[in-house]
């Protein structure tokens, strides 16, 4: 499956169109050091054929880390209406045209679970990758959207320190492991969350963890880094709260002992999204989460951009 480059002198980041348009990997050119997480296993270098992930090890199958796009549904896989969305949405795992208008990436898919065009743009600019996305109804439909960026590899060969515009917490209340830190459905200021053995401090994520939350009033320019502690290297993303005012907060560092992950996983996370919580469209506004409501010519913009440095350079 062919694979598109964007480089410039500072970073290189790689991007498969034909399964979910996924941002495979960011590299930092000078010390060869990458950022994005990758998966434990092979992953299937194949679209969803049906479009639509039944569940999450369906989905889970073709996942080889990298940061896909959640649209229009993200969480569990779901019936709304007479519509059937897949885990973690279309989006993710089908294919996208591609072309490229100078030094800018664009990726468009017309999608069939709803009645929407999206256009992706994506380009460096310095030590930014830059995401640009439009949305475009031609008839009323419900949708969530999300970024399910997850970062690892050499960012995580070291211990890490979070930091965000968020000032509150939410821990899942559905999502409850064996190696869970958190009481389910808790709530804190940021960077605590209650857990079994008391206050839990996710500004240093916990080794051998499998953790889901929410972050919460991040404010009109949200924004969240991680950062190794030793200084060598550092991302920052940030980007617009509309149409993403919360962000999800994965964090797996080898507590998931089932298949496929069997204790090797190692990533972070930080996934802007419209909706919480992360339990699919139709599950998420039963319990009154709030999803995006398009109207017919209705078009929605977004912006998204990832930053890596770093700190002792």
């Amino acid at each position: 499956m062919t694979v598109r480059v964007l480089q410039n002198g500072i970073l290189r980041a790689e991007v498969m169109p034909g399964l979910g348009g996924s941002i495979l990997s960011v590299n930092h050119l000078k010390s060869g050091l990458s950022v994005l997480g990758r998966v434990p296993w092979d992953p299937l270098p194949l679209p969803e054929p049906s479009g639509a992930s039944p569940d999450e090890a369906s989905w889970l199958a073709r996942f080889g880390g990298g940061w896909p796009v959640m649209f229009p549904n993200a969480g569990d896989a779901c019936r709304d209406g007479t519509t059937t969305h897949g885990f973690h949405g279309e989006g993710s795992v089908t294919p996208w045209a591609a072309r490229t208008e100078g030094e800018v990436l664009v990726l468009t898919r017309r999608f069939f679970a709803v009645p929407v065009t999206m256009t992706r743009r994506l380009r460096l600019i310095g030590d930014r990758l830059e995401v640009a996305e439009q949305i475009v109804a031609d008839a009323a439909c419900s949708v969530i959207w999300g970024q399910h960026v997850t970062f690892g590899s050499d960012l995580l060969a070291g211990p890490v320190t979070l930091t965000t515009s968020a000032l509150r917490l939410a821990a899942c209340a559905s999502y409850d492991p064996p190696a869970n830190p958190l009481i389910p459905g808790s709530q804190g200021d940021w960077p605590h969350l209650p857990g079994p053995r008391g206050l839990e401090d996710l500004s240093n994520p916990p080794e051998g963890a499998a953790a889901l939350a929410c972050l919460c009033d991040l404010g009109p320019a949200p924004w969240a880094e991680v950062r190794r502690v030793d200084g060598s290297l550092a991302v920052r993303l940030s980007w617009t709260a509309d149409p993403w005012p919360l962000a999800w907060l994965w964090i797996e560092t080898g507590g998931t002992m089932d298949a496929p992950w069997f204790g090797r996983g190692r990533m972070i996370g930080i996934e802007p999204c419209s909706t919480w919580p992360a339990t699919g469209l139709a599950a998420a506004r039963a319990a009154g989460g709030q999803v995006i409501a398009l109207t017919a010519g209705e078009v929605r913009t977004a912006h998204i951009a990832l930053t890596v440095y770093r700190p002792n350079s």
